[in-house]
Parts: structure tokens; C-alpha cells; sequence
């Protein structure tokens, strides 16, 4: 066995399966699925949120289409600010208008039952709900939008001299970020049906 050096993580299995994305085909299913935690996941899923980021929102967090998360609740410690896109306040219009949850945006209960009864519901399993921020992250890439940037969507601190100088907000930058990753989303999970082949194609 090589030998262990102080500052190196041991490598667990539990640590290998959070690499895990859902597929295209795994998204649909979630994302189309019936259940308690569909809100919530779909919220995930088009902001890249922590579960818990996400599960305790309140409605005071929200100002016209864009979600403050606040210092005490971020795990960097500094408010981060999310403007939502189109399809992220649909899901937030949605989630009102199924449950009135008082102050707080998605329904309150157990996240290990309600993701119990949706793993049922959707008929994927083996996923967590940080898989989705994990896919949410890899699909802005694959929708184009820079590093720089989806590492901001997600609340992450840019390091070295770049993240000491460079103090602009970048909130336009997160917005066509976010519904760039929409877009996407949105392609897969409601994929054009009865398309004509192209001539030449059969």
C-alpha cells in the first residue's frame, strides 16, 4: 500500500460514486416524475443549488427573478445571488400554487422519505440530490457557458489572484449562464417529437 502523506485524502468508494451525473434519459424521467420532491429537484436541476440551499428557501429570498442566498446559509459565508431563469420561477410559481408552505418555498418533510417514494415514482435509482447539482454544473459546460462562470453559478469561490481582484459580480454573466442551462434542459427532457429526416438521410 502506498504510504500515507499528511494532506492526502484516502480515496473511498462512497468519494468515486459522487461523481455520478444523471444521463439524458435518467434527467427525463426525474424531471417528469410525480411526487413531493419534483419542485425540488427541478430547482436543483436549473440552479445548481445545494439540496439544503434549496430546501430551506424562503420566500423573502426572492426579489423580482433573482434568489439571495444569504451569508448565514451559504457555505462560503458571503450572500450569493442567483438570477433565476424563466423556467426556474415557473417551477417556483409551481411549487406555490401546489403547496402553501408558508414562509417557506418547498414543501417541508423528510428528504430521505420523499426521495424514497420519488426514486419509486421516477424509476431511477441509485442518484442523490447532490447528483443533480453535479449534472446541472456538467451541462453548463455542454451548453457552452465558461468555467469562470458556471463556477459562480454554483457559489464557488475563484481562487488565487483572479478571485482576490476581480471583483465584478457577473450577475448578467450568470443570468444567460442560467437560462442557457434552461435551454438545454429543456431540450432534453421535452425532446422535439416527429422530426422530418433530412434528404438524403434514409
Amino acid at each position: 500500500m502506498p504510504p500515507i502523506v499528511r494532506g492526502m485524502a484516502r480515496t473511498k468508494s462512497t468519494e468515486r460514486a459522487r461523481k455520478r451525473i444523471l444521463s439524458d434519459e435518467e434527467l427525463r424521467k426525474v424531471w417528469n416524475a410525480e411526487g413531493a420532491l419534483g419542485p425540488l429537484v427541478c430547482f436543483i436541476l436549473l440552479t445548481s443549488a445545494r439540496r439544503t440551499e434549496a430546501a430551506e428557501m424562503t420566500w423573502d429570498e426572492l426579489e423580482g427573478t433573482e434568489w439571495t442566498l444569504p451569508a448565514e446559509r451559504n457555505k462560503t459565508k458571503v450572500d450569493l445571488v442567483r438570477p433565476l431563469s424563466v423556467a426556474a420561477m415557473e417551477v417556483l410559481i409551481a411549487a406555490k400554487m401546489q403547496n402553501d408552505n408558508g414562509p417557506f418555498v418547498f414543501k417541508k418533510g423528510s428528504l430521505s422519505t420523499f426521495k424514497k417514494s420519488f426514486d419509486e415514482a421516477c424509476g431511477v435509482s441509485g442518484w442523490t440530490l447532490h447528483d443533480c447539482r453535479r449534472t446541472a454544473r456538467s451541462l453548463m459546460s455542454r451548453a457552452g457557458v465558461s468555467s469562470d462562470v458556471a463556477e459562480r453559478c454554483l457559489g464557488h469561490v475563484i481562487p488565487g489572484v483572479r478571485g482576490v481582484y476581480d471583483r465584478h459580480e457577473y450577475r448578467e454573466e450568470k443570468r444567460l449562464a442560467f437560462e442557457a442551462l434552461a435551454s438545454l434542459v429543456g431540450r432534453i427532457v421535452h425532446p422535439q417529437e416527429n422530426v422530418l429526416p433530412l434528404r438524403g438521410s434514409q
